[in-house]
């Protein structure tokens, strides 16, 4: 029996902001009348990002080139396998709009299909394929050529989600690692520190413009955005490279 495929597109604004740990029960006390736990409150999140040997993928996202294109593979599963249930995601982002098309199927079929090109499926079909994600890695391969599963990045994350209806997602996430070798589900979990443990990510996802309720809470605990990719910045350390260098060399590419 084939692996069922379900695929989801994903549009939205996305902002980041840098935190200290120690701040977020305040934090989460004051957006309480705003904001609940979402469906899944609490995950583990394993990452695999697949690029080409020399990372061509993420030093155009740096350059911001090619919509910035990033695909990885995630699994919330807290001891991840090979089965295990997992979703193929190629990220966008134009003029400062985040679009992501998402299809589900287990880890060893996805690394299979965006590795070789073959089906993810038994006794394959076309139209089983979702069409975009299809197309946006036929034009990823032509332009670079082989990719393949090049770093894992992997964290916990708590999610929340507007009250009333509002359609405001917020998600923290804490205990980051990253490393660019052993890139296998198997080797377990560990890496080096992607952020200083002390610190935390939150993240704001809406349709268009931030609430003003929630505006007003950044501002009195001086809480300001910030630019930040967690494969961009895995990239920089696995490399040694200052932000400075990553700059320049964004500006050259």
């Amino acid at each position: 029996m084939g692996t069922k495929i379900i695929q989801k597109q994903f549009k939205r604004i996305e902002t980041k902001y840098i935190i200290e740990k120690d701040m977020l029960p305040q934090l989460l006390e004051d957006l309480g009348d705003y904001i609940e736990a979402d469906a899944y409150a609490t995950s583990t999140i394993t990452n695999i990002y697949f690029d080409t040997e020399n990372f061509d993928l993420i030093q155009d996202s740096i350059a911001k080139r090619n919509a910035r294109e990033k695909v990885r593979m995630r699994l919330y599963d807290s001891e991840p396998k090979a089965n295990s249930k997992a979703f193929l995601e190629v990220k966008k982002k134009i003029d400062s709009v985040g679009y992501k098309n998402r299809l589900t199927s287990n880890a060893n079929a996805i690394t299979s299909y965006v590795t070789t090109g073959m089906s993810l499926i038994d006794g394959f079909q076309d139209s089983l394929i979702d069409d975009q994600v299809q197309s946006d890695l036929t034009t990823i391969r032509k332009r670079h050529g082989h990719i393949h599963p090049k770093m894992y990045i992997y964290y916990d994350r708590m999610s929340f989600r507007g009250k009333n209806g509002a359609d405001i997602r917020i998600t923290i996430d804490q205990n980051l690692l990253y490393r660019d070798w052993d890139i296998s589900l198997s080797a377990g979990k560990f890496g080096n520190d992607l952020l200083d443990p002390s610190k935390i990510i939150m993240e704001v996802k809406v349709p268009g413009e931030c609430p003003e309720w929630l505006l007003q809470c950044l501002e009195k605990y001086g809480i300001v955005q910030e630019s930040f990719s967690k494969y961009g910045t895995a990239y920089r350390l696995a490399n040694n490279l200052t932000k400075e260098e990553v700059s320049l060399a964004r500006n050259t590419i």
